[in-house]
């Protein structure tokens, strides 16, 4: 550490970093796992960190984020505090399981290696795979470094818009994750496959996110993208073969893409329905004849970041929640006293509030306070219902119209899968109950919904292996909202199921 520079020591993790003096806090803090969740501009609140030692002045928009005992209590937006002196933090964002594949894939007889990627949104997951015996051979995963300037795909389109680099700082992360997996072994890697949605498509490929950014979102540049390991600054052969994968519509990438290869919709005479869970909910269904997908804008709200206790699955998040008699029972992460929910946490919570009647099925709170207790200090606002009220409406919404322009006689449809860490998570009867599956109007068992896990990862490999592109059918792009009958579909969604026995 130099004179110019002050040391800043994150707990619980005991990890210290050295940061220039006066410095913002937002870049030395998002390589740690600090989430910046509207990319610094303070508005809403998801960066809090509390100074156990040495001090931050209190900004407006503190005072207006936090309470006064909050305030006194030491708590601070970090990406409004600037590095003047030592700190010691107390953050709690950075532990996140990625949720990776392990399923075993037969090999096709390449050579060499090779090494499979699901670029997210959130988060990055890779595998390097013996390409003669399918074996996984190496794991890495992090957190994308895009996320300091947001932790959507819009405020990453904005920020590159505005000029920021978002493409070196992924590739480069990409590159050092390569490095690790590959160990000393680089010289054999053969291929690497890179699925994502559309935006991370756009933004590795270094291709122009403008046309993203506004109705109809529509980009000339949604086909396979392939790069050379040197313009990439990989350390891999010249000869490796390096290719995103094709996206399917204007918000519907290669990951959607390689969930349809994964679920075996692609092979599959019974139909299939593949749903992605998260802030651009994506939606696949279809058989070897056919497939349809759209995208629909869920929000935030499953992943808990328009709620105003919301938080990632991390120390202190309500994840799971069940009603035994009238009491609320809750599971936190890390086994401490709550502090805020996540997503899966919120699905439960309503439908718990949904069975004891103390939520209506308007979505209005039952006792007219407009505050729905969870656990401890952690409530729900009414504001917070109606924002997971139109996330499940717009991928319910979505579904039914998809699923009525195949025009499948009852029982045709087999299997719904739900892809993704909040799909792997979210308890599927509490789903079900607040109407985000529905199931009653497919006439469908429950036994027909499965938590699918990484479905990108495991299709990327699949394309990885495979001994040529796989022959796949037709796939339709639906634009859902040029779709006459997407607003009323929307509002008959809005509401949740009526309790049995009413």
């Amino acid at each position: 550490m130099t004179a110019d520079e002050v040391r800043i020591r994150l707990e619980p993790l005991a990890v210290e970093v050295d940061v220039p003096r006066g410095a913002s806090l937002i870049s030395s803090l998002s390589g740690q796992g600090v989430e910046f969740p509207c990319g610094g501009t303070g508005n809403c609140g998801g960066c809090g960190v509390r100074v156990l030692a040495g001090s931050l002045p209190v900004t407006d928009l503190d005072r207006t984020t936090f309470s006064k005992d909050q305030l006194d209590g030491g708590w601070r937006l970090a990406c409004q505090a600037r590095a003047g002196t030592p700190l010691v933090l107390e953050c709690f964002q950075w532990q996140m399981d990625v949720l990776t594949d392990d399923t075993s894939l037969m090999g096709t007889g390449k050579r060499g290696l090779g090494i499979a990627i699901d670029l997210g949104t959130t988060t990055i997951a890779a595998q390097i795979v013996d390409l003669a015996s399918g074996n996984v051979l190496g794991v890495e995963t992090e957190l994308n470094p895009q996320a300091s300037f947001g932790a959507d795909v819009m405020n990453r389109i904005r920020a590159a818009l505005h000029g920021d680099d978002l493409t070196t700082l992924v590739r480069g992360a990409l590159g050092q994750m390569i490095t690790r997996l590959a160990g000393g072994r680089a010289g054999e890697v053969a291929e690497v496959v890179l699925v994502g949605n559309t935006v991370m498509h756009h933004l590795f490929s270094n291709r122009d996110v403008e046309p993203l950014s506004r109705a109809p979102f529509v980009s000339s540049h949604l086909g396979e993208q392939r790069f050379h390991a040197q313009e990439l600054g990989w350390p891999l052969p010249a000869t490796s073969t390096i290719r995103f994968a094709q996206c399917l519509g204007g918000f519907v990438g290669s990951d959607i893409l390689a969930g349809i290869v994964a679920t075996g919709m692609t092979n599959s005479e019974d139909l299939i329905a593949l749903i992605d869970l998260g802030t651009n909910g994506e939606i696949a269904i279809g058989n070897r004849h056919g497939v349809v997908c759209a995208s629909t804008a869920a929000g935030p709200a499953f992943e808990a970041g328009s709620i105003r206790m919301g938080m990632r699955a991390a120390t202190g998040a309500i994840s799971y929640v069940s009603l035994a008699g009238s009491e609320m029972k809750t599971t936190v992460i890390g086994d401490t006293e709550p502090r805020g929910i996540c997503g899966s946490g919120l699905v439960d919570a309503v439908a718990a509030g949904l069975d004891s009647g103390a939520i209506l099925p308007s979505g209005r709170i039952a006792n007219g306070t407009k505050v729905f207790p969870v656990a401890g200090p952690v409530v729900l606002l009414q504001a917070d219902i109606r924002e997971l009220q139109l996330a499940k409406a717009a991928i319910a919404s979505g579904f039914r119209l998809l699923l009525q322009r195949l025009d499948p006689g009852k029982g045709d449809l087999k299997s719904i899968y739900l892809a993704g860490a909040f799909g792997n998570y979210v308890q599927i009867e509490s789903a079900i109950r607040i109407g985000l599956i529905d199931i009653g109007f497919l006439g469908a068992p429950r036994q027909l919904v499965h938590a699918a896990g990484n479905t990108a990862l495991r299709g990327a490999k699949m394309l990885l292996l495979a001994a040529e592109e796989p022959a796949l059918p037709s796939i339709e792009h639906v634009s859902l909202a040029a779709d006459p009958g997407f607003q009323d579909e929307f509002a008959n969604c809005m509401t949740f199921p009526v309790r049995q026995g009413l």
